[in-house]
């Protein structure tokens, strides 16, 4: 059905020239010096939640960062806040609908919440954006949802993966078809049988990652081969609790810099997961793509009463040229925790880092050296192999 518009199909080079253009334009606004090019950008500070929340704290509502034309004050947990606007696609939502097949002619059943969170109005945004209409149904009160959805004929679904499948057991059990025949879902894990519930159905369903921050941030398209960036953004998979960018294919969090001059954020870490994939979309799409979520890439971790987090694990191998990576293992022997520290490097003797590990970690651990490469591509700086049961 054609593309939602030229950007998704322009080269990667003129890609990057725009948004090294819009993010210098971002930049001058603000105040700050251009940049030469995109990799320039690791030279910027890491943006994460706990400090954004901090900043809005000290400078309520949106901690003194620059916003524009801005309607709706949303609040998310923590408390953050996050601004809004209705200009076309201003989260970016559409690319993802039109992916979907949604267009003019469809009621998109709106599943997401409306009241202080942003979720609701971004798929609301997102559906104009394509000319669909929509019903802004929320959560809850199941039988008047499909009471509606039966009356009015909703055709597409949006909201958490799992709520439409309570929608149409209770259409079953009211004696209700539905029209819904594509599901645009978000927040929420997709397991792959749930998808198969949905295709038994005949319902086409496809996942977008996005945030309250940023709007969306990659997209399934039908070719459901990863996940496609959004043009509106720049990504980077850093080292979990670093700023530093890591090669392409190995997993680390998700850090964005949102082009939306309303709004822009720079750096901004998800705290989530994921690894750039090889290649683009057989959909003909061009721009790189994600695995999609891959787990949280905050593992602190208690271990003998002590909080170890990534940035400490982090500036351990920072102070050692040789390190490639680093890994803290919590386990148990007998009723006692132990930790232990696994070191890629091509040194031989553990006692080198024995120091470093109390300085940074603040207590003694086993040290288990280990050739580069020799560790998981999980994103895993911290892991715990206690068993809670």
């Amino acid at each position: 059905m054609g593309h939602f518009d030229a950007l998704e199909t322009r080269s990667q080079d003129a890609r990057e020239a725009a948004q090294l253009a819009a993010l210098n334009g971002i930049l001058a606004r603000q105040g700050g010096a251009a940049l030469p090019d995109l990799a320039a950008l690791a030279g910027l500070p890491v943006l994460r939640k706990a400090a954004l929340s901090d900043l809005q704290k000290a400078k309520p509502p949106f901690g003194g960062l620059p916003v524009g034309q801005i309607v709706h004050y949303f609040q998310s947990p923590g408390p953050i806040y996050e601004p809004g606007g209705i200009s076309h696609d201003w989260w970016r939502m559409g690319r993802f609908l039109h992916a979907l097949g949604v267009g003019a002619g469809d009621i998109v059943h709106n599943c997401f919440g409306y009241h202080l969170t942003p979720a609701g109005m971004i798929f609301e945004n997102g559906a104009r954006a394509v000319g669909a209409a929509v019903l802004p149904a929320g959560t809850g009160q199941t039988e008047l949802q499909v009471r509606a959805a039966a009356d009015i004929g909703t055709t597409a679904y949006a909201g958490t993966p799992d709520y439409l499948k309570v929608i149409l057991e209770k259409a079953d059990a009211m004696g209700e078809r539905l029209k819904i025949s594509r599901a645009a879902v978000s927040g929420g894990a997709l397991f792959p049988s749930l998808r198969q519930y949905y295709a038994d159905r005949g319902i086409a369903c496809l996942q977008a990652y996005a945030t309250a921050d940023l709007g969306n941030i990659a997209y399934e398209s039908p070719a459901m081969q990863g996940m496609i960036l959004d043009e509106g953004v720049i990504v980077e998979i850093v080292r979990p609790g670093s700023d530093r960018p890591v090669p392409d294919g190995e997993v680390g969090e998700v850090v964005v810099t949102s082009l939306n001059p309303d709004y822009p954020l720079m750096r901004f870490a998800t705290g989530d997961l994921s690894a750039v994939m090889p290649g683009v979309s057989p959909c003909g799409r061009t721009n790189r793509r994600i695995k999609g979520w891959m787990g949280r890439a905050d593992q602190t971790t208690k271990i003998k009463g002590m909080f170890v987090r990534p940035e400490q694990v982090e500036q351990l191998v920072a102070r050692h040229g040789e390190i490639a990576r680093a890994r803290v293992v919590a386990s148990r022997e007998g009723e006692m925790d132990v930790m232990t520290v696994q070191i890629e490097t091509r040194a031989t003797n553990p006692a080198l880092y024995e120091d470093s590990i109390v300085a940074t970690l603040k207590m003694r651990g086993h040290v288990e050296l280990m050739p580069p490469g020799a560790l998981p591509n999980d994103g895993k700086v911290i892991e715990d192999r206690r068993s809670y049961e």
